[in-house]
């Protein structure tokens, strides 16, 4: 005989107002994997990347996917695939690409050293794999650019191996379903323990992209679908009524902000003076508007005009850029200066690193978004 539902208010850890259920409750276990696979049957999304039951899924597309999923929305990601899919169809046509040529179709997506231990990872796989993926964990983990989380996901989807990927829709559900108390990111051992309890040997794949699919579509962070979903029974967080404040998350500290002047060079012809960064760090191997090292302070701009690239009459532009990385938010000044058609790279210390671009193919170059945020502030009312 079930219990008869009953509720009473208790604050939550967010400071917000949880509602403390009594729910029948099936402890979550082998009927909530059936009960989730179902689902992921019927409900499933129609990504470029899945193949159906009956076709075996690539691996090249796979680890593509989880490669450009990582920090990045689905919906961003699926013109890249898609281009990226359409210009290299396996790993050993993406080996063969030039470094620079992958950056500039990756350009756009952040992360870019994704982009770089993506090729690398390529070239690894085809030349010492024969263009064929490993199949187990380990062995994937030791590719470029492969942590735990892409090992798992590349294991499971692709050779069915029994792995289990736990991304931020997977630790959400998992959260949710245990009832699990202790906030991100000190719970993510316990949620991986958690949701490899609950990994089936046969469907592993099918398992894990289920969970992400319920965690996008009905186990949303804020206002979860819980009469939709196929798991409500066995989730203790709904039994509880606290299925809309977990998990708890820890306080992020704030983020520092950083300061730096660019130098917008205008050509007569209608070219842009570019700079390629160095293959390490930050944004490394892309294009750049040349600019002062990237500071706690914002410099003083008669003092920062001693750092541009050459002689010329600098003009300020009013406002600024901003961009937000993930560790920092920067802004940026913008200076420019129009010199004749006719000025060549000489006056820089290192030629070979730059390059002049007519505006009209900027769109063709590997430039990061906080570049093309710049040469635009630059480009008003010019």
């Amino acid at each position: 005989m079930g219990l008869q539902a009953s509720a009473k208010l208790k604050t939550g850890k967010d400071g917000g107002l949880a509602r403390q259920r009594q729910l029948p409750l099936r402890p979550a276990g082998p009927d909530t994997v059936g009960a989730l696979l179902s689902w992921y049957d019927a409900e499933r999304r129609d990504l470029p990347w899945r193949y159906g039951r009956r076709k075996k899924p690539d691996p090249y597309r796979v680890w593509l996917s989880e490669i450009m999923l990582q920090q990045t929305t689905v919906k961003a990601v699926i013109p890249y695939f898609e281009r990226f899919t359409l210009r290299w169809p396996t790993v050993s046509d993406l080996a063969a690409a030039p470094l620079e040529e992958v950056l500039q179709v990756w350009a756009g997506l952040g992360y870019y050293s994704r982009a770089r231990n993506l090729k690398k990872c390529a070239d690894v796989v085809a030349a010492q794999y024969g263009g064929q993926f490993p199949s187990k964990e380990e062995e994937l983990r030791a590719l470029p650019g492969i942590g735990p989380y892409t090992a798992a996901a590349i294991a499971a989807i692709a050779f069915g191996e029994k792995a289990t990927p736990v991304d931020g829709n997977v630790e959400r559900v998992v959260s949710r379903l245990f009832a699990v108390r202790q906030p991100l990111p000190g719970s993510k051992h316990e949620i991986k323990r958690l949701a490899a309890s609950l990994t089936p040997a046969r469907r592993a794949g099918d398992f894990a992209q289920g969970m992400m699919d319920l965690g996008a579509q009905i186990c949303t962070p804020k206002r979860p679908s819980c009469l939709m979903c196929p798991l409500q029974q066995d989730c203790a967080a709904h039994a509880q009524g606290l299925e809309e404040v977990l998990p708890y998350k820890a306080g992020k500290a704030e983020r520092p902000v950083r300061h730096g002047l660019a130098f917008l060079v205008l050509r007569e012809d209608g070219s842009v003076l570019l700079r390629q960064r160095p293959e390490a760090g930050l944004l490394g191997g892309m294009l750049e508007v040349p600019s002062t090292p990237w500071g706690d302070e914002p410099p003083p701009v008669k003092e920062a005009l001693r750092a541009a690239p050459l002689a010329a009459d600098w003009w300020q532009m009013p406002g600024m850029v901003v961009h937000v990385f993930t560790h920092f938010r920067l802004e940026m000044m913008v200076v420019r200066a129009l010199v004749p058609e006719d000025t060549g790279l000489t006056f820089w210390a290192e030629p070979d690193r730059c390059r002049w671009v007519k505006r009209r193919d900027l769109h063709t170059q590997a430039l990061p978004s906080v570049m093309r945020k710049i040469i635009a502030h630059g480009l008003k009312e010019s």
